[in-house]
């Protein structure tokens, strides 16, 4: 009798174990791809996402991706704050905002970067200031939004020319319509505008000063996740950064197949759709510390912030896509 309570135990244990060390049983569903919240502000900087949202590559590379719309860099910044949206295009000044006191955000790659003949920023003058070169912005209030990389952008641009800090005056226009209408008023003499905002205001009679394509080292806009979702997801990091290089390649072998999408997502005013020219995209890469350092110490001088903020800390160049 003991013996036959024995063998039975024995054949139940058996059976557990080998019931844990079985595989999943066949057609066992997979886990569900994550889900990234990326904060959009309607600027062409977001372009390789819609691209890679439309083809299906962000699904190709094992990530889904939800878009929520904003209208303002605040907006962003607030939902980012949050925990109600995970990834964002921004700049390193902001990054420098979120970071000062404890790691916030990384910066995973370059968003857009300025090039010869396609610039990022551009500083104008209105067609009644009588300005037509750099020299003649030296004490003239410029519209920009103070405390951001517009205005860092223009102090940069400016110092290139000549003038010195004294000489470069800015006025704050946060608002973006603002600036514009100011500028085509004759109100504001100059003011500083992103693309393709520069090329609607000259449509409207302004005249391009200087634009940043010579100087790619100041006008560039990153893509940042908060750091608890790096830390988290960062296979879902890794394939949404594998599918925003296969958009960008896209964009560049192509770029007329994607006209549609600027209309349909609104990221360039009607009256310029027709005559826009697609910038080329960066490939894989993130901002130097040569790049950060020259931000942080125009923060600092600034009084954006009173401390340095690590640029190792804040730059993660580990889930960019390699060769």
């Amino acid at each position: 009798m003991k013996l036959f309570r024995f063998v039975i135990l024995l054949t139940a244990s058996l059976s557990l174990t080998l019931a844990g060390c079985a595989p999943a049983a066949a057609g066992a569903p997979a886990a569900a791809p994550v889900t990234l919240k990326i904060a959009v502000l309607p600027i062409i900087d977001t372009l390789p996402m819609y691209v890679a949202k439309q083809e299906g590559l962000f699904a190709k590379h094992g990530v889904n991706v939800e878009f929520v719309p904003v209208a303002s860099a605040p907006a962003r910044d607030q939902l980012i704050a949050a925990g109600q949206a995970d990834g964002m295009i921004n700049e390193t000044i902001s990054t420098f905002l979120f970071n000062k006191d404890k790691v916030q955000v990384q910066i995973v790659r370059y968003a857009l970067r300025p090039t010869e003949g396609a610039g990022h920023f551009f500083i104008l003058a209105s067609a009644k200031s009588g300005i037509t070169s750099p020299a003649d912005l030296k004490n003239v209030e410029i519209g920009v939004s103070q405390g951001t990389v517009i205005e860092y952008v223009t102090d940069r641009l400016l110092e290139g020319e000549g003038l010195t800090s004294d000489q470069i005056k800015t006025t704050s226009v946060p608002n973006l319509s603002d600036r514009m209408a100011l500028l085509a008023s004759g109100q504001l003499k100059a003011g500083v505008l992103p693309d393709p905002f520069g090329a609607l205001a000259a449509q409207q009679g302004a005249s391009i000063v200087m634009d940043d394509s010579k100087h790619p080292e100041y006008g560039f806009s990153v893509i940042s996740f908060r750091k608890d979702v790096v830390d988290k997801n960062p296979e879902a990091i890794r394939g949404f950064l594998a599918a925003i290089e296969e958009a960008s390649d896209l964009l560049d072998a192509n770029p007329a197949k994607y006209a549609s999408v600027l209309s349909d997502n609104k990221l360039v005013p009607p009256s310029v759709i027709n005559t826009y020219k697609i910038p080329p995209f960066p490939k894989a890469g993130v901002p130097t510390e040569s790049e950060w350092n020259d931000a942080l110490a125009w923060a600092k001088e600034k009084g954006l912030i009173n401390a340095d903020v690590s640029y190792t800390d804040s730059v993660n160049a580990s889930f960019l896509p390699r060769p």
